[in-house]
């Protein structure tokens, strides 16, 4: 009993202090979560690049998000990883111009100043450059470099159409390549279409309709993946259509279509073991294939013939079967027996002759 009385009398003076600390702790925490939430967020780092618009895009790295009139827009920064799956993209630069990407493609973009640089894994990519933004496009063996006409517009496409095979494209100036690992370098003019296999200027050839990569329409692209929302008809349009359908007159069926054999297959059902790389192909005795035919009715013909041919073979038959027939003497037999050979030589010897 002592040592109980003793545990609630220690427990009564510990409990006011823990109610102490308690309170302590909850202003504590209540004055560290009043600054934390009146601290700004700090924006992520790194130079703004553009906006970008598209279908189906994964984006890795430094971005942010910004609403323009009533639209959101995501702003690109540098050092960020742009994936497209597939379809286009668009990036609408900040210096002035565009940048089309058609998947499935993937780059990764550095802006310092007015320099801007795009190292491009995968797909094609067409820029139009405006302004006096510098552009670089690295791939894994050569590097592109547009060149301006005078103070004009710059307009290149440089992409892959399979790995290893380069198209580049200059449409609107020219473009320098120049090997990452070597020093020769050649220019594209405008106008040009080229094509290099496995990174070699020497065996550059035209191109032939590859690496195509047209600027991607953000308004289009909305258009075609808007859903359309149907709208129930008033009263005059069921009307109008009541005396349309009364109006017009309906065709004549078409003709039912041949009757053909119908095949149909039976299969066992299917079954998937997560636990076999290899799954085991359906017995094929387990397959039943029936035949569905048509049978065709025996065609039996029943009718009698009319005219006037019957009956004018019936009285030549009539007529055949009345005429008398002449009497004629029956023939005498070729071959008698001795006593008639007899009686005719006696009765030639008796008889007188005339």
């Amino acid at each position: 009993m002592r040592q109980a009385h003793n545990i609630r009398f220690r427990s009564g003076r510990i409990r006011p202090t823990l109610l102490a600390f308690c309170a302590t702790a909850v202003g504590a925490l209540a004055a560290s979560g009043l600054s934390l939430a009146q601290t700004p967020v700090p924006e992520p780092q790194g130079e703004i690049i553009g906006t970008i618009e598209g279908q189906a895009v994964a984006l890795k790295g430094p971005m942010s998000v910004q609403v323009v009139g009533n639209e959101v827009k995501t702003l690109l920064r540098s050092g960020v990883d742009v994936r497209v799956k597939t379809g286009q993209a668009r990036i609408e630069l900040t210096g002035g111009g565009s940048i089309a990407i058609c998947g499935p493609a993937h780059i990764s973009m550095l802006k310092a100043a007015n320099a801007l640089t795009i190292a491009l894994d995968s797909g094609t990519i067409h820029a139009s450059i405006e302004g006096n933004l510098t552009l670089s496009i690295f791939t894994a063996q050569i590097l592109a470099k547009p060149i301006a006409i005078g103070d004009g517009p710059e307009d290149l496409l440089v992409g892959f159409d399979t790995p290893g095979l380069m198209c580049v494209r200059a449409g609107r100036g020219a473009v320098r390549l120049e090997e990452q690992f070597g020093s020769q370098s050649v220019v594209v003019p405008q106008g040009g279409d080229v094509v290099l296999a496995n990174g070699q200027l020497e065996g550059l050839r035209s191109n032939s309709a590859l690496c195509a990569c047209e600027a991607y329409a953000p308004q289009q692209a909305r258009l075609s993946n808007s859903p359309e929302i149907s709208v129930p008809a008033t009263s005059e349009e069921v009307k109008k259509n009541a005396a349309a359908s009364k109006d017009t007159v309906a065709p004549a069926p078409d003709p039912p279509p041949a009757a053909e054999p119908t095949y149909q297959v039976f299969m066992p059902p299917l079954r998937y073991d997560a636990s076999q790389k290899v799954q085991d192909e359906p017995d094929p005795k387990l397959i039943v294939m029936v035949r569905r035919v048509r049978v065709r009715p025996t065609l039996i013909f029943a009718s009698r013939v009319e005219g006037e041919a019957p009956a004018r073979a019936a009285k030549s038959l009539t007529a055949a079967a009345t005429k008398p027939q002449s009497a004629t003497k029956p023939p005498a037999p070729a071959n008698g027996s001795l006593v008639d050979r007899v009686k005719s030589f006696l009765k030639s010897l008796w008889t007188p002759s005339s």
